[in-house]
């Protein structure tokens, strides 16, 4: 083991042992990432699991099923080696041009937009089998409003946006709906969390192949 994996495990196990909620295995290994990306232990409380949100994201992403992100913060820090593993992609739509001419158009968020791109004619093709939104409210509450409608909805979405406007309460949306999510209540949340998640999920997506 180098020297900085070995660091990056006792950092885990000092999470670990901190740790006063009872998580399952698999969700124990998501938040021990979350609180070593951000330093903060009160992760532990905040984040919330749909019951099937680990296994359906695990299937997904071994069947190399795309990850629909909305903001380039968050596709830069997927674990590309883990990616190429099992054939999966990273889609981010926010600073395509007709993203950002269809938000002028329309009065809406160019993330707003990208999730309608995501998920309309021909998009659905390209396989979404995780979303995951970091940053923007207006992203997860676009796609809890299409997510019922749409042809190919993900099989997981993972909503952590950050903020004072509108996060808390698109993520308590989130918590109403049937389909599987991961989502940190209140404010908290942001890139460095989702980017965690996905990260987690893809080493878990590893084990007992």
């Amino acid at each position: 083991m180098s020297k900085g994996a070995h660091i990056e495990q006792e950092s885990f196990d000092i999470i670990k042992a901190g740790l006063k909620r009872a998580f399952t295995e698999a969700e124990t290994a998501i938040v021990q990432r979350v609180i070593h990306a951000t330093g903060d232990f009160s992760f532990e409380d905040n984040i919330r699991f749909h019951p099937q949100a680990i296994k359906d994201g695990i299937e997904a992403i071994r069947n190399g099923k795309s990850i629909l992100v909305d903001v380039q913060m968050v596709q830069s820090g997927i674990n590309k080696k883990l990616l190429a593993a099992f054939g999966c992609n990273v889609l981010c739509y926010i600073s395509d041009p007709d993203v950002a001419s269809e938000a002028g158009r329309l009065s809406m968020t160019r993330s707003e937009c990208a999730m309608l791109k995501a998920f309309s004619e021909p998009y659905p093709t390209v396989n979404i089998g995780i979303a995951a939104i970091g940053n923007a409210p207006t992203a997860l509450l676009k796609l809890i409003e299409i997510i019922d409608t749409t042809p190919a909805p993900p099989a997981l979405v993972i909503g952590v946006p950050v903020g004072f406007v509108m996060a808390e309460e698109s993520k308590n949306l989130l918590l109403d709906i049937r389909h599987p999510f991961i989502t940190s209540v209140g404010k908290k949340g942001g890139s460095s969390v989702a980017v965690a998640m996905l990260n987690a999920l893809l080493k878990l997506s590893l084990q007992s192949i």
